[in-house]
């Protein structure tokens, strides 16, 4: 699909037609079914200074955490008995031990028989590698913008092609790849939101995310107003006429921007994934890369797909015991056993 198409439907189509062509696209491709991930946010800690994310380095008001192994496992074994199909691990980009994270994947391999996915940013080709031989099967880097002059003012020290070139590297590895962007970054130009998905066909991405920014106030923009939940839904249509084999999930930004029907009308949009959190509460709440963001939980999921007309595999949701634990560093290597905590 030609650049041109992708701008004249983006901003020319109108609403009610471009989300019926997607849905007819999805139900050719991909079916009813809405997978669901589990995300586990086990750490906050983060090296780089990415000018919109409160997880920056130079945040002094967050109160950073790193989940132990045991935490890990507690929290997956929770999300895949009440249903979720992959479960996702997410960080902030951090000088990780990769040997201690190969031996969680291990362990979630081993013990739960379930996918993994990784969220942990850029690092070696040595570390992508141990992380692949140990199990996990997809990575998550979003490339927040095809704009190469804005992904530098929005990462200091950092560059557009070094993000393209990582994932080209977990590529060539065997991972299936996603990505993603933001819509309404200050900044952004209409035009550069086609550049987006063009990358991201060009990639080969399977699974692709696209929502609205939210400012987080420990930030310098801060100041700024969220994008648009409409013109993300819009993009989320066009992705899905654009790369009907992508995994689209209905992000949390869009539950934070729109509480009552974000993620349905996300799916409504061509979506086909849902990541509900399955981070404790306490650390969850330091997670705090925007402002206000969403907790979904499994139930929020729920109504999402069914008030969509969606199918799924959820167990019935019980809601999650509340606990305040303290926060732990990573061990250098792990010498804990793969035995489930709880």
């Amino acid at each position: 699909m030609r650049r041109e198409e992708i701008i004249e439907l983006l901003f020319e189509t109108p609403f009610e037609a471009l989300c019926e062509r997607a849905a007819r696209v999805l139900e050719e491709e991909k079916g009813s079914h809405v997978h669901v991930r589990g995300l586990i946010e086990f750490s906050n800690v983060c090296r780089r200074n990415c000018r919109y994310c409160g997880l920056r380095s130079e945040n002094a008001n967050l109160r950073r955490y790193t989940l132990d192994k045991a935490e890990i496992m507690a929290a997956a074994k929770n999300a895949v008995a009440m249903g979720a199909d992959t479960i996702v691990l997410q960080s902030g980009e951090s000088a990780i031990e990769p040997m201690w994270l190969a031996d969680v994947v291990d362990c979630l391999r081993g013990d739960l028989n379930v996918p993994v996915t990784l969220s942990v940013g850029e690092h070696s080709r040595a570390a992508y590698a141990l992380w692949k031989e140990a199990g996990a099967v997809r990575f998550l880097l979003k490339h927040e913008t095809a704009d190469p002059k804005l992904y530098t003012a929005l990462h200091p020290g950092h560059e557009l092609a070094e993000r393209i070139s990582c994932l080209r590297v977990l590529q060539r590895l065997g991972y299936e790849i996603g990505s993603g962007f933001m819509v309404g970054l200050p900044g952004q130009r209409p035009e550069t939101l086609a550049d987006d998905i063009v990358l991201s066909r060009r990639l080969g991405v399977s699974m692709c995310g696209a929502g609205p920014f939210i400012a987080q106030h420990d930030t310098p923009l801060g100041g700024y107003p969220s994008g648009s939940a409409q013109l993300a839904l819009r993009v989320m249509a066009v992705m899905r006429i654009a790369m009907p084999w992508a995994n689209i999930p209905a992000t949390t930004a869009l539950a934070t921007v729109d509480a009552l029907g974000g993620q349905r009308n996300g799916l409504l949009a061509g979506g086909n994934v849902l990541m509900p959190s399955f981070t404790p509460p306490a650390y969850g709440r330091q997670y705090r890369i925007y402002d206000n963001k969403n907790r979904v939980d499994m139930l929020g999921a729920r109504k999402a797909i069914e008030g969509a007309g969606r199918s799924h595999s959820l167990a019935d949701w019980q809601p999650p015991a509340s606990h305040e634990p303290i926060a732990r560093a990573v061990p250098a290597v792990s010498s804990v056993s793969c035995m489930l905590a709880g």
